[in-house]
């Protein structure tokens, strides 16, 4: 994809505002960047993440327990660390302060539950075209992704839900990248739409219905055109 930010964004439900931003802010020390009302009771709380963003999104609306996401850990870059500092944030997610270079991390590694290994080497380097480390270890932009392999792991059917549920890749051109991914034999999540002046997003899912947001941004690429 042809980006328009080195950096892969990555958002979190929940419905426990005050004591996530305490853990995010004073714990991760991930600093403030603006609040977005993002529909349907919810807020989108903006906090910048090694060039990525992110997106703690609170809904006044109780979230189903719903099938957790591929998703499973949050790793990140830290310059003065020796060893790893595993924290869990008040819904019980898993974030781990890393130190720089750790497995390859110089800004945050994801870690990535799936059902089969196999078929996410193929969805990677073939379907989403990013870079390929070794047999469970891929790069996208800056962020490295880690697979755990588990076959009773349950496929996920829905966005919303406690937990990180969801990543974002920030593209000069939503509509092309959208249609070339889906050229390639990827899933549609959803088809493009432009939200306000804001942005121009799109959805498209992994092998196990994992949630990817491609996203036109209006203050990285000055324009919100569909061509």
């Amino acid at each position: 994809m042809d980006l328009a930010k080195n950096c892969i964004d990555i958002g979190i439900y929940t419905n426990q505002r005050e004591a996530q931003l305490a853990f995010w802010q004073q714990q991760v020390e991930l600093p403030f960047e603006e609040l977005l009302k993002v529909g349907g009771g919810s807020h989108q709380l903006r906090h910048s993440l090694k060039g990525s963003v992110f997106k703690l999104n609170h809904s006044r609306n109780p979230l189903a327990e719903n099938t957790p996401s591929g998703y499973r850990s949050l790793l990140i870059a830290k310059d003065d660390l020796e060893a790893p500092v595993s924290l869990i944030d008040p819904d019980g997610n898993h974030v781990t302060l890393v130190p720089t270079g750790y497995k390859g991390i110089t800004h945050i590694g994801i870690v990535m539950r799936v059902r089969d290994i196999a078929e996410f080497q193929n969805f990677y380097k073939n379907i989403l075209q990013i870079e390929q480390i070794n047999a469970t270890t891929f790069r996208w932009a800056t962020t490295i992704f880690l697979l755990e392999e588990d076959p009773s792991h349950v496929a996920t059917t829905s966005m919303q839900g406690l937990g990180f549920r969801y990543i974002t890749v920030q593209v000069l051109k939503v509509d092309e990248e959208h249609r070339a991914f889906l050229d390639r034999g990827g899933r549609e999540g959803n088809p493009p739409q432009t939200l306000g002046s804001t942005a121009r997003i799109s959805f498209i899912l992994d092998p196990d219905g994992n949630w990817i947001e491609i996203s036109q941004r209006a203050s990285l690429t000055g324009d919100l055109s569909s061509s």
